[in-house]
């Protein structure tokens, strides 16, 4: 089904100011927009036109798209929040086998592509998950790295995208290293139990 806009003409910034005359005072004009069917394919189909953006390949900066498909350009992550990126990767490989460990890992989601820090992908779920260059059903673990920035509800928004999309379990990490653990059939409670590497380290050493 289409999407309708409706527009008053008067005005209104889509009928040149000289031709607003000759509409009456109040009319309305009725846009036909389409409707998004397919999320993850419009997600793909934004995507590869904002990597192929020649300005937006050229900044310092992560992006990602919101649900319109509009690139959202965010800030390198400090100092503090790489040096937990690369640990959480580095205990990543050493304890989990069968499958692969990728930092931002990019994610279709419901609300556009979003940049997972750090994530763990089975072997298994990889064929199925991926489109070209971009995962269209989450890694198993998805893990983000808290920076001071972060608010509440930008980390809390991320966590429901990544288990809407699939993924078994979320885990927080903060600068200073220490880890919550999250699992899909209790995704509000934070736990210190990983359950898929049980073995992962609570609290990262710097």
């Amino acid at each position: 089904m289409d999407a309708f806009i409706k527009v008053g003409v008067k005005d209104s910034p889509l009928i040149p100011s000289a031709e607003q005359n000759n509409f009456a005072v109040g009319m309305e004009i009725t846009l036909d927009l389409p409707a998004v069917a397919d999320q993850h394919t419009f997600n793909l189909k934004r995507w590869t036109k904002v990597c192929a953006n020649p300005v937006l390949a050229a900044l310092d900066n992560r992006i990602e798209t919101d649900r319109y498909g509009n690139a959202v350009i965010i800030p390198l992550p400090g100092l503090d929040h790489g040096v937990q990126q690369a640990a959480v990767s580095f205990h990543l490989h050493r304890l989990l086998k069968g499958g692969k460990v990728v930092t931002e890992c990019p994610v279709s989601t419901s609300e556009g592509i979003k940049g997972v820090d750090v994530a763990w992908i089975s072997s298994g779920r990889i064929p199925k998950a991926r489109r070209k260059n971009v995962l269209v059903q989450a890694p198993e673990i998805c893990v983000e790295v808290i920076s001071p920035g972060n608010t509440r509800g930008e980390i809390e928004e991320k966590k429901r995208l990544y288990f809407a999309a699939c993924a078994e379990e979320v885990w927080l990490c903060d600068v200073k290293g220490h880890l919550a653990f999250f699992g899909k059939a209790e995704p509000t409670k934070a736990s210190g139990r990983f359950r898929l590497c049980p073995t992962f380290p609570a609290v990262l050493s710097n």
